[in-house]
């Protein structure tokens, strides 16, 4: 990875083009959702070569970002050289700590990859239908590198834990249920014509369906019986030192299991007492009496799956016309509301969000979870689309897609550096959607501190599986009293924390970063804060490490309001 530039500025945005092509290069099936067609042709290498390679261009280009002195660098070089350095420092170590052992996924697992393939590959041109047809017979030999790597796991007493490897098993067993010419591959191709959606079918009736009944069979007949009985990473070697890895990783900071710990239980303990207030003011004695006659209401509730989406849909609509008033700079549309695909639904979380193609071909997506509709409750939906949608993750990662003077590497890739800036602002968006007058009622209100609740017991929940010894009875419990959910969604999120460890971390810490931050800044300008400059200027450099941005914001904000004065 040699930089030609000579200016400071031009070196660091080459060597992130230059890092950010090779991540893309390495994974090509990334490349294609962000919509990069250029090795739309190719597939990963999840063995041993792979990761070789993934090394050696970690280290060349940490070699490169350090030779590049800081002090020749304007704002955005100096957040471009700290993030590559972060990203190359922390993957390293994940190398290491060979999380790539803990293989099975039973929510975005190797199972659905043919799916997910088909779902974002333009397969309208004889070329593009041949590069789709190209990786779904590729596909049995990415199955055979994942179960080398998992017995390589198994060797070293590295495993995934029992309850996520029996949810894959039972995910594949319906995937394997649904006739090849009604799979979601085949029915989602985005090919010219039904003679092309039929060469799809018939890949998959003599590939796919037999690569994915392998790992079925592999899963079931020799992994399950060494999947640790543990949900915690802390129960595999080096596993400890493998979560304070996490925990950098998915927040950026630097913290320790236990103060972690410490910050959920005294957040909780502020929000119940919100809810409480509002409980009163409507006539019941606490949060708990509230909540009961809220769950115990009818017109709380649906059978419909389409309703739920309805509603969502209103509330993403009603948020974006408030916008304007809140914000300077808005994405160029809205996002579109969806629902989590059938095949899926089980093992998914309530909501996520999944960012524009690069090319505007695709919009900003909101999914749904609409499982079980009549278990879900109304009041707590207006939370999950303001943090979700809008003014939530489509705000910020729709507006970081459009930032064109940077790298690419600081807008598409800025998840490599943790996902605490995206999903802290997520969260701060739920309390701010009651600044913009969003929550209709108390009930809605009710259901934002839900939803806050839910976010710092993740603090607790985490920390307490991965490293407290915490078992997963125990957590989901937690998560029902404490985080005010519903059972089906304690155990979703309590067995996505297991496979994913301190991810649940980043929405809270970066909550408190960016309310630290404009807490700092409106003290400082005192009448000269402007909120809507604020708003524009965390959303202005994509996602960043949360130390940056409580490091620059301050300037960023006079700056803004001296340009706008």
């Amino acid at each position: 990875m040699t930089i030609t530039a000579a200016d400071p500025n031009a070196a660091v945005n080459e060597l992130a083009d230059l890092f950010w092509d090779g991540v893309l290069e390495r994974d090509p099936i990334a490349a294609t959702i962000y919509g990069d067609a250029r090795f739309d042709d190719r597939l990963p290498d999840y063995g041993p070569v792979g990761r070789a390679a993934e090394r050696a261009a970690l280290k060349a280009m940490l070699a490169e970002a350090e030779t590049i002195d800081p002090i020749g660098l304007d704002v955005e070089g100096v957040i471009t050289r700290d993030m590559l350095l972060l990203v190359g420092r922390n993957l390293l170590e994940a190398l290491d700590h060979k999380f790539y052992q803990l293989a099975v996924n039973h929510i975005w697992g190797i199972q659905i990859l043919p799916t997910t393939i088909a779902q974002y590959q333009s397969a309208s041109t004889a070329e593009g239908l041949e590069n789709l047809l190209g990786r779904l017979r590729g596909y049995p030999e990415l199955v055979e590198q994942h179960i080398a790597t998992l017995r390589e796991g198994v060797a070293e007493g590295r495993t995934s834990a029992a309850v996520p490897v029996r949810r894959a098993i039972e995910q594949i067993d319906r995937l394997l249920a649904v006739p090849f010419g009604e799979s979601p591959t085949v029915q989602l191709a985005q090919v010219a014509d039904e003679a092309a959606r039929d060469q799809v079918r018939a890949v998959m009736e003599s590939t796919v369906y037999p690569a994915i009944a392998r790992i079925r069979d592999f899963y079931r007949d020799e992994y399950e019986v060494h999947a640790r009985p543990e949900p915690g990473i802390g129960s595999t070697p080096g596993g400890m030192a493998a979560y304070a890895v996490a925990i950098r990783n998915e927040t950026t900071v630097s913290a320790t299991p236990e103060e972690v710990h410490a910050f959920g239980i005294e957040d909780l303990d502020r929000i119940e007492t919100e809810k409480d207030e509002i409980a009163r003011r409507q006539g019941f004695a606490d949060r708990h009496a509230f909540a009961a006659s809220l769950a115990e209401d009818p017109a709380n509730h649906t059978s419909d799956p389409n309703r739920i989406v309805e509603i969502a849909r209103e509330q993403t609509d009603r948020a974006y016309e408030t916008a304007p008033t809140y914000f300077g700079r808005l994405p160029s549309a809205n996002c579109v509301v969806m629902a989590v695909e059938a095949y899926r639904e089980r093992e998914s979380p309530p909501a996520f969000y999944m960012q524009p193609a690069i090319d505007g071909s695709r919009p900003g997506q909101y999914y749904l979870n609409t499982y079980q509709p009549e278990q879900r409750q109304i009041h707590k939906l207006a939370s999950i689309s303001f943090h979700e949608a809008t003014p939530g993750h489509h705000f910020q990662l729709a507006i970081e897609m459009e930032l064109r003077d940077l790298p690419r590497f600081r807008t598409i890739g800025s998840k490599m550096a943790g996902v605490a800036y995206v999903e802290g602002w997520g969260l701060y968006t739920e309390r701010l959607a009651d600044e913009m007058g969003l929550y209709l009622t108390d009930a809605e209100r009710l259901g934002m501190l839900d939803a806050q609740s839910f976010r710092a017991a993740r603090l607790v929940v985490d920390s307490g599986l991965h490293a407290f010894g915490w078992s997963r009875e125990r957590a989901i419990t937690f998560m029902q009293e404490r985080g005010s959910l519903p059972l089906v969604d304690a155990e979703i999120e309590v067995d996505r924390y297991t496979i994913w460890p301190g991810q649940a971390l980043s929405y809270k810490m970066g909550q408190r970063e960016i309310e630290r931050a404009r807490a700092e800044v409106s003290a400082a300008m005192g009448p000269r804060f402007s909120l809507q400059a604020f708003h524009d200027e965390v959303l202005g450099h994509g996602s960043l490490p949360l130390a940056t941005l409580r490091r620059e914001i301050g300037a960023w904000v006079e700056a803004a309001v001296d340009r706008a004065g």
